[in-house]
C-alpha cells in the first residue's frame, strides 16, 4: 500500500478518534456534572436524567446519517468528514460554556440537550462517512485490518476521555473542583482537537471508488436510491442491533454499572473502564487481520453465538465481582466476544453497497438501529435497576443479540462478495 494511502487512513482514523472523544466526554464525566444540570437527592435519578439526554442525542443520528450520507455520496467522503467534525466542535464548545441549573434554571438542561443534539447529528454522519472512506482506501488483501482502525480510534476516543478523567482526578483537581468546574475542561479540549482534526482532514485525498462513481454521472446518494437496496438495509439493521447494544453495555453503561451496582469507587470505576477499553482497542486489528484470512462471517457468527450464551453469566458475575481486578478480568472476557462484531462491522456494511450509495447505505440504517438499541442501553439498564429488576436487563441484551445471531447465520460472507472489489475490477 502506498504511503499516501497509509497517511489518508491515519488522518481519517485520527479524526474519528477526536469525534468519539468529544462525544464520550459526556459519558465519562457525567458523574461529575449531573448535579450541575439536574439537582436531585437520588444519584440514580440524576444518572437517569443525564442518560436520557445521552439517548436523545442518539435519536437524531439517523438525521445525521441522511444528511451527511447524502453529502458524502454526492460531494465526496472528504467533504462529509470535514463537516461532521466541525459540527462536533460546535457541540463540545456549547457544553463547555453552558450555564448551570443554579444560574439559568431550566435553560441549563435545554442548552445541554441542544449541544448533544448537535453532537448526535455529527456522529450520525461520521460513522457512515468514516467507514466508507477507510474501507475504500484500504487494499483488498488487508481491508479487514485497516478498516478495523475505525473502532481502534472509536474506542481510543473513549479511552482518551477516561485517561483525561484519571489525570484530573489524581493529579490536578480535587473531587469538589471536578464537580464545580473541572468537568468543563474535557469539552474545551475536545473543541480544540476538533479544529485540529478539521485542518488535517482538509488535506485528505478523495477515494478512487467515489471518483469512479462520480464519473459515471448516475444518481448518487439519497433515500430514494437507498430504497433500491432493501435486503442490504435490513442486514445492516439486523447486524447492528445486537452488536451496538453489546458495545454500549460494556462501554457507556459499564461505568455506571461498576459504580452503582458493583460498588466500586469513582477512581476504581474509571481505572477498570480505562483498562478494559485499552484491552478492547488492542483486539480490534487482530480480529480485523483474522477476517482477512478466514472471512467476515465466522467472526460475526462467533460474536452472536457466544454473546447469546454468555451475556447473562458474564453480567451476573461482574455484578458480584469482589473487586476491581475481578471486574476487569470479566469485562475482558466480554470484549473477546464483542470484538468479533466491533472490529469488522463497519467494513461488512460498506462491502454490501455500491459506491454511489455507500455512505448513505452504511450510515442511515446503522444510525436508526444504534439510536434504538445503543443509545438507550444506559437508560434501559438504569431503569431495570430503579425497579429492582437488574437481571432483567441481562436477558434483554441476550434476546437482542440472539436476533442478530439469526441474521449472521444466514448472511453471505462479504469478503467473498465485496461490492468494493467488484467495482475496482470494473464489474
Amino acid at each position: 500500500m502506498s504511503g499516501a494511502r497509509l497517511r489518508a487512513i491515519f488522518v481519517g482514523s485520527a479524526g474519528n478518534l477526536v469525534e468519539w472523544f468529544d462525544f464520550y466526554c459526556y459519558a465519562a464525566f457525567a458523574l461529575y456534572f449531573a448535579n450541575s444540570f439536574f439537582p436531585a437527592q437520588d444519584p440514580t435519578a440524576q444518572m437517569m436524567s443525564t442518560a436520557g439526554i445521552f439517548a436523545l442525542g442518539f435519536f437524531v443520528r439517523p438525521i445525521g446519517g441522511i444528511l451527511f450520507g447524502h453529502l458524502g455520496d454526492r460531494h465526496g467522503r472528504k467533504v462529509a468528514l470535514m463537516a461532521s467534525v466541525l459540527l462536533m466542535c460546535a457541540g463540545s464548545l456549547l457544553i463547555a460554556c453552558a450555564p448551570t441549573y443554579a444560574t439559568a434554571g431550566i435553560l441549563s438542561p435545554c442548552i445541554l440537550l441542544l449541544a448533544r443534539l448537535l453532537q448526535g447529528l455529527s456522529l450520525g454522519g461520521e460513522y457512515g462517512a468514516s467507514a466508507t472512506y477507510l474501507s475504500e482506501m484500504a487494499d483488498s488483501k488487508r481491508r479487514g485490518f485497516y478498516a478495523s482502525f475505525q473502532y481502534v480510534t472509536l474506542i481510543g476516543g473513549q479511552l482518551l476521555a477516561l485517561v483525561l478523567l484519571l489525570v484530573l482526578q489524581h493529579f490536578l483537581l480535587t473531587d469538589a473542583q471536578l464537580r464545580e468546574w473541572g468537568w468543563r475542561i474535557p469539552f474545551v479540549c475536545g473543541a480544540l482537537l476538533a479544529l485540529i482534526a478539521l485542518m488535517m482532514r482538509h488535506d485528505m485525498p478523495e477515494t478512487d471508488s467515489f471518483e469512479k462513481a462520480r464519473k459515471k454521472a448516475k444518481p448518487m446518494g439519497g433515500l430514494k436510491q437507498l430504497a433500491q437496496h432493501p435486503r442490504e438495509v435490513l442486514l445492516v439493521v439486523g447486524l447492528t442491533m445486537g452488536g451496538t447494544l453489546a458495545f454500549y453495555v460494556y462501554t457507556v453503561y459499564m461505568q455506571k454499572f461498576l459504580r452503582l451496582s458493583v460498588g466500586l469507587t469513582d477512581s476504581q470505576t474509571t481505572a477498570v473502564s480505562a483498562a478494559s477499553l485499552l484491552f478492547a482497542m488492542c483486539l480490534q486489528p487482530l480480529y480485523g487481520a483474522l477476517s482477512d484470512r478466514i472471512g467476515r462471517r465466522p467472526l460475526l457468527v462467533g460474536f452472536a453465538l457466544l454473546g447469546t450464551i454468555f451475556t447473562v453469566p458474564l453480567l451476573t458475575a461482574i455484578r458480584h465481582a469482589s473487586g476491581p481486578w475481578e471486574a476487569f478480568g470479566l469485562i475482558a472476557c466480554a470484549w473477546i466476544i464483542v470484538s468479533g462484531y466491533t472490529s469488522i462491522n463497519a467494513l461488512v456494511k460498506a462491502e454490501m453497497f455500491p459506491a454511489s450509495i455507500r455512505a448513505t447505505g452504511v450510515g442511515v440504517p446503522y444510525a436508526f438501529a444504534v439510536s434504538i438499541f445503543g443509545g438507550t442501553a444506559e437508560y434501559v439498564g438504569l431503569w431495570f435497576k430503579s425497579v429492582d429488576m437488574e437481571s432483567g436487563f441481562y436477558w434483554y441484551v441476550t434476546g437482542v443479540i440472539a436476533c442478530t445471531l439469526v441474521v449472521c447465520w444466514f448472511m453471505r460472507d462479504t469478503a467473498a462478495h465485496s461490492k468494493i472489489d467488484a467495482e475496482l475490477r470494473g464489474h
